[in-house]
C-alpha cells in the first residue's frame, strides 16, 4: 500500500441499485493509496450493488446521509447506476452533502449516472462535465456544458462516463487529493 493519501478520508455516497464496479474500482485504487473509505447511504445496514442489471453484492454502510459529518470527508464519490442514481437524487439528506462539499471546495467525483445528482442539485450549472451519454440532455438543460471524454475536470468536479473510464477517473481522483 502506497501512503500517498494516508490520512486522507473518502465517502461514497449511494442508495441500494449502485453500479458495484463504479464502488468498488475507486475504493480499491483510494485503499492501494492510503485514503480510507467509508459508504454513506440514506439507511444504516447494508446497501446491495448492481452489475448492469443485476443485483449483487451487499456492502456495510458506515453512516447515514444525516448522520455523516462532513468535515471529516476530503472528497466525495457518487458512483452510478441507474436505480441508485434516480433514488439518490431526491434524498434532502445526499442533496445537502453534495452541496457543502461543493461549496467548500472539496473534490466532488461523479461517475456514469452520478451525475442526476448535481443535476438535481443545481451544481451542474456552469460546469464542464461528462457523464453517461444518456445523462448529456439532462446536463445540458441543467445549464452545464456536456462533453464525451473519458474523464472531466472543471476546479473540484471530477466527471467519468463509464466503467471502462474508472483506471482515468481513478488517477485524477487520486491526483485531485494528493495535491
Amino acid at each position: 500500500m502506497s501512503a500517498q493519501l494516508s490520512g486522507k478520508r473518502v465517502a461514497f455516497l449511494v442508495t441500494d441499485g449502485f453500479e458495484q464496479i463504479e464502488l468498488t474500482g475507486p475504493r480499491e485504487a483510494l485503499e492501494k493509496s492510503g485514503a480510507v473509505i467509508d459508504i454513506l447511504s440514506d439507511k444504516e445496514g447494508n446497501v446491495r450493488g448492481w452489475n448492469h442489471d443485476k443485483p449483487a453484492d451487499e456492502f456495510a454502510v458506515d453512516a447515514t446521509f444525516d448522520s455523516a459529518h462532513l468535515d471529516l470527508y476530503d472528497a466525495i464519490v457518487l458512483p452510478g447506476g441507474v436505480q441508485n442514481s434516480d433514488t439518490i437524487r431526491l434524498i434532502p439528506g445526499a442533496q445537502k452533502l453534495v452541496k457543502s462539499h461543493n461549496s467548500a471546495g472539496r473534490p466532488l467525483a461523479v461517475i456514469c449516472h452520478g451525475g442526476w445528482l448535481l443535476v438535481s442539485t443545481g451544481l451542474a450549472k456552469g460546469k464542464r462535465m461528462t457523464s453517461y451519454k444518456t445523462l448529456q440532455d439532462d446536463i445540458r438543460n441543467a445549464g452545464g456544458d456536456w462533453v464525451d471524454e473519458e474523464v472531466v475536470v472543471d476546479g473540484n468536479l471530477i466527471t467519468s462516463r463509464k466503467p471502462d473510464d474508472i483506471p482515468a477517473f481513478n488517477e485524477q481522483l487520486i491526483k485531485a487529493l494528493a495535491g
